[in-house]
């Protein structure tokens, strides 16, 4: 399980939300090995005053949290990143120093999904990559 919040000024992230959404799936599954039909992304739009943002940054500034089970190698995580860094560069034209990446991992147990606790789930995708 992997879940996205995506957070940035409403300015710069609202026009582009399909495609910021397209470039992180394609990263999860090339990093994650996660199927095409897995997307959870949440977008938040905020307004200026809303967004505060440190100095050197510029408005495109963009911050992606990653909320997943815990499981995936420090390799695969390294890669994710990697390849969001590189994707957002050359896709969306969002700098690396206007991209944070925060993943959050928890045991499955914690997660509750279509009426069960992640433990009790059984996958169509490897967490173990």
């Amino acid at each position: 399980m992997s879940q996205v919040k995506i957070f940035g000024l409403r300015s710069q992230l609202g026009p582009v939300i399909p495609q910021v959404s397209e470039v992180i799936h394609a990263c999860v599954m090339e990093a994650l090995e996660y199927p095409a039909d897995k997307r959870a992304h949440r977008f938040f739009p905020l307004e200026e005053g809303e967004f505060l943002y440190p100095a050197g940054r510029s408005p495109r500034y963009t911050i992606l949290e990653f909320s997943m089970f815990e499981g995936r190698s420090v390799e695969a995580k390294k890669r994710l990143i990697r390849l969001l860094f590189a994707r957002f560069e050359s896709e969306l034209g969002i700098a690396p120093a206007d991209l944070e990446i925060t993943i959050f991992e928890t045991p499955r147990h914690n997660w509750g999904f279509r009426g069960l606790p992640g433990d009790e789930h059984a996958l169509n995708y490897k967490v173990e990559v």
